[in-house]
C-alpha cells in the first residue's frame, strides 16, 4: 500500500455535534481519550477533519491491525460510528480503484450504495455525480451485486475534503454518549456482581469520570471477589471507563454491626455506613454524586422505603442508573460490555457477609437512627476511608490526587 492510500478510522459523533458554542471542548476531550486508549497501536496522528475525527494508521498496516483499532474505538464513549477505510488523492480514477479495495474488505454482502460527499468546491465533480461515477465503477467490479438504494448491505462512503478524499466500505456503529471526562466525576460503589459495572458505564457513556469502591468482606471472607473487581476494572478500562477503585476492607465493621443491631436491620445499616464512607471518597476526589446498580425490588435492601432510609445517609446526590431496568436487560448489557463471564464467578463478598435470615423490607429511618446512635459512626467512616487501598487504571482525563491521611 502507498502512502497515498494510507488506511484511516473515521470517527462520527452525534450528541457532541449538538453541543453549540462548547462543541469544540467536547471534541478535544474525545480526541485525547482516543490517543490514550490506542497507544499500542501504530497511528500516526488524529485530526478533526470536517465534523469528524479522523485517525491515521502507519503505512503498511494490516487490514487485521485496522480492524482492531476499529472494535477499539467503537467502545468508547462519544463515539457514535466508526468507518474504516482508506485516504487518497482527489483523483475519481484513483478515487474509483480505492473503492473498489475498501468493498473488496467487506464480509458477505449482496447490495450496496454509494455515499458521496463534497466538503469543498474547489473539487469540480459533485456528490450526485461522484455517486454515479463510483458507483459504475464499483459495478464493473463486482458485476453479481446490486445497488440498492434504501438498506443496502455495505453503503459505500466518499468524504472529500480540501487535499484529500476518504473513502470506506466497513462502518460499525459505536456506543455513542459524551467522552469521558467532560461531566464531572462520580464515585461508584463496585461489587463483583451483574449490576454495578452495567451502572458505571452507563455513567461512563454520559461523560462522567468514574471511580470505583469496593467493600470486601475480608477480613472476616476470602478476598475473592477483590480480584473479581480488578478484572473488572480491566474490561472497563479498555474504553477509558474507569479511572481508579478503592479496595475496602468491611468485614470486621459489619461484625461490630452484626453484634450490636437487630438482626432485620443489618442490611440497611450496612448500606448506610457503605454509603457514608463512598460519601467521604467522594469529598477527598472531589466527585459530585454516588453512582449504585440498585434496581427498583430487586433484592431486600432495593425497596423504596429502604432506598429513602439509605439514602438520608449522605448528602451527595444518589444515582441509579438501573433503577427501572428489568434484570434480563442489565444481563445483555453486562455480557455486550464483556464483564458478564467475571460478574457470574462466585465469591464471597460485604454482601452475602452475616446476612439476617428475615430483613427489613420497609425500614422506618427513626428506627434506623435509634439502633445507629450508639455506633461510633464518624469514626468508622474516618477510619475506613483512611485504610482504603486505591487502585488506578487508565483514564486519560483523570488525574490522580496525593493522598492525606485523615483529609
Amino acid at each position: 500500500m502507498t502512502e497515498q492510500h494510507q488506511r484511516i478510522c473515521l470517527v462520527h459523533y452525534h450528541e457532541i455535534g449538538l453541543k453549540g458554542r462548547n462543541r469544540a471542548n467536547f471534541e478535544t476531550r474525545l480526541l485525547k481519550n482516543i490517543e490514550a486508549i490506542l497507544a499500542a497501536y501504530p497511528i500516526v496522528t488524529i485530526h478533526r477533519i470536517s465534523g469528524r475525527l479522523c485517525v491515521f494508521l502507519k503505512e503498511g498496516t494490516s487490514r487485521a491491525t485496522a480492524l482492531e483499532v476499529t472494535d477499539r474505538l467503537r467502545t468508547i464513549p462519544g463515539v457514535a460510528r466508526v468507518s474504516c477505510g482508506f485516504k487518497c488523492e482527489r483523483d475519481l480514477q484513483i478515487m474509483g480503484d480505492v473503492a473498489v479495495n475498501a468493498l473488496a474488505e467487506c464480509e458477505a454482502f449482496e447490495t450496496f450504495k454509494v455515499q458521496a460527499r463534497r466538503n469543498h468546491t474547489d473539487f469540480e465533480t459533485n456528490s450526485m455525480d461522484m455517486n454515479q461515477i463510483i458507483g459504475a465503477r464499483l459495478c464493473e467490479a463486482f458485476p453479481e451485486k446490486g445497488v440498492r438504494m434504501k438498506n443496502p448491505d455495505i453503503t459505500v462512503g466518499v468524504e472529500v475534503v480540501q487535499n484529500a478524499a476518504y473513502i470506506y466500505a466497513r462502518s460499525i456503529r459505536g456506543v455513542g454518549g459524551l467522552p469521558v471526562g467532560c461531566s464531572g466525576r462520580v464515585v461508584c460503589l463496585l461489587s463483583s456482581g451483574i449490576d454495578s459495572p452495567v451502572a458505571l458505564w452507563r455513567l461512563a457513556r454520559r461523560g462522567a469520570e468514574c471511580i470505583g469502591v469496593h467493600f470486601s468482606g475480608r477480613p472476616q471472607t476470602a478476598d475473592t471477589s477483590e480480584y473479581l473487581v480488578d478484572d473488572i476494572a480491566h474490561v472497563l478500562e479498555a474504553s477509558g471507563c474507569i479511572a481508579r477503585v478503592y479496595i475496602v476492607a468491611f468485614g470486621d465493621y459489619q461484625k461490630e454491626i452484626m453484634l450490636k443491631v437487630p438482626p432485620s436491620l443489618r442490611v440497611i445499616m450496612y448500606r448506610r455506613l457503605m454509603f457514608k464512607v463512598a460519601e467521604e471518597i467522594a469529598r477527598r476526589e472531589r466527585a459530585g454524586a454516588l453512582v449504585t446498580g440498585e434496581s427498583l425490588g430487586q433484592v431486600a435492601s432495593q425497596t423504596l422505603d429502604n432506598i429513602r432510609v439509605t439514602d438520608a445517609s449522605v448528602d451527595i446526590p444518589v444515582f441509579r442508573p438501573l433503577i427501572g431496568t428489568d434484570k434480563l436487560d442489565i444481563i445483555d448489557d453486562a455480557q455486550r460490555l464483556g464483564t458478564f463471564e467475571i460478574s457470574s464467578q462466585d465469591a464471597p463478598d460485604c454482601c452475602t457477609l452475616f446476612m439476617p435470615r428475615n430483613p427489613e423490607t420497609h425500614a422506618k429511618l427513626d428506627d434506623v437512627l435509634a439502633a445507629e446512635a450508639d455506633l461510633p459512626i464518624d469514626e468508622w467512616v474516618r477510619e475506613i476511608a483512611d485504610a482504603a487501598e486505591p487502585h488506578d487504571y487508565k483514564c486519560a482525563s483523570y488525574k490522580p490526587r496525593k493522598r492525606k491521611v485523615s483529609e
